[in-house]
């Protein structure tokens, strides 16, 4: 179900974080240290369960979730938000049969994350009303998988 996107993943360089961060209306100085922090995704499954964690320097984070279930989390700006992971349907334009979506939604507003593996990399999109962001994240060498 999530196989291709298990493992670690280092941070290649990103497209329009600064103005995605601040459609989310993440104030300055958290979106200038977003901007410089370079966080490993490490991606693991249990089960049906999927597990996304965020590591940097500056903050950690942890989500765990089953597809298609809604589920609340404080995000890394202290957003309340209600999410849903979907996987939607098949690709040609990428080598895996598909896309998990997360749908958050907090404050009568909402924003799409959706994450799909292209050319042996994690790109991340984000995007909000019409602004759209995208990090690249190549797996990492070196580093032994995290359990399943």
């Amino acid at each position: 179900m999530c196989e291709p996107f298990l493992g670690t993943w280092k941070p290649l360089p990103s497209e329009n974080i600064d103005d995605y961060l601040k459609e989310l209306g993440v104030g300055f100085a958290t979106r200038k240290v977003a901007g410089v922090a370079k966080p490993n995704v490490i991606i693991s499954c249990n089960g049906d369960i999927i597990t996304l964690r965020t590591e940097s320097t500056f903050k950690n984070t942890e989500i765990s979730f089953k597809l298609g279930e809604e589920f609340d989390e404080t995000t890394a700006d202290d957003r309340k938000v209600k999410n849903l992971v979907t996987r939607d349907g098949h690709d040609p334009h990428h080598e895996y049969n598909g896309v998990l979506s997360q749908l958050q939604k907090w404050d009568g507003k909402q924003t799409t994350i959706k994450r799909k593996i292209a050319g042996g990399k994690l790109i991340v999109e984000c995007a909000m009303n019409n602004v759209v962001s995208a990090r690249v994240y190549e797996k990492a060498r070196g580093l032994l998988p995290p359990d399943k």
